[in-house]
């Protein structure tokens, strides 16, 4: 449910992105298996951050080459004009996500913003009031981030967006890294499995326990902290496990 405040923007009770994360990985993988070149690939995680992510309606992919920021995908001309902000003032989430470790998250960019200047340029210009920004690496180093807005107050508090958001961030590093390193999309897709497989074990999960995405997601999540292995690893062991009793 979606109310409207008096600058033009939403309050929220959030509305959630429904789209099942098996589903969005699983498209993802046909286009890389299409032959999509790079700019495809960062499109197409851009467009599958408005689909999964609670809450997000534009997204954008800033990479970090020979020293400058440059924009290589965007979902639509609002998520290219806050980058634009953010490059033409030198701060905001995008900004800090490539320098922090931690991901920056302002569900509210009206009230008490730690960009103040990239806060009122977005909120004078843009329907966008909350903003994430997830860090993107090759090889451990800092190279990017993946973006993400709200037009609804508040969307982005929501564990659901967090976590949505890193999964999807894990998805784009992987490409990054292989095209960091000159691969072509073949190389890419092998470098992949993992995070498919996890779409792939939280649509098993939800299956088997009769579970929503966002609470299988969160017991493979908890899962794998308690038995001190990679989500990834998890993940592939679920959907062998599977494969396996479907055999007998």
């Amino acid at each position: 449910m979606t109310d409207h405040d008096g600058n033009g923007s939403s309050t929220v009770t959030p509305a959630s992105n429904n789209a099942d994360p098996a589903t969005v990985f699983t498209a993802l993988a046909e286009i890389l298996y299409g032959g999509a070149d790079a700019s495809e690939v960062y499109s197409a995680i851009c467009v599958a951050a408005t689909l999964l992510v609670p809450g997000c309606d534009h997204a954008s992919v800033m990479l970090r080459r020979n020293g400058e920021f440059v924009l290589v995908a965007a979902s639509d001309d609002v998520a290219a004009a806050i980058d634009s902000h953010e490059r033409h003032l030198g701060e905001g989430p995008c900004l800090d996500a490539i320098e922090e470790e931690v991901p920056q998250i302002e569900a509210d960019l009206r009230n008490g913003s730690s960009w103040p200047a990239l806060a009122r340029a977005v909120v004078e210009s843009t329907p966008v009031r909350g903003a994430m920004g997830f860090r993107l690496l090759i090889d451990e180093r800092k190279v990017g981030a993946l973006n993400l807005f709200s037009d609804t107050v508040g969307a982005f508090t929501s564990a659901a967006a967090a976590d949505h958001a890193s999964m999807l961030a894990a998805f784009a590093s992987v490409t990054a890294t292989a095209i960091g390193r000159g691969e072509d999309i073949d190389s890419l897709r092998s470098g992949l499995v993992s995070n498919r497989e996890i779409g792939k074990a939280v649509g098993l999960v939800m299956a088997a326990q009769d579970l929503t995405a966002d609470e299988a997601f969160d017991l493979l999540r908890r899962t794998s902290q308690q038995v001190n292995l990679k989500v990834a690893d998890l993940a592939r062991t679920v959907v062998e496990n599977h494969s396996v009793g479907k055999d007998r």
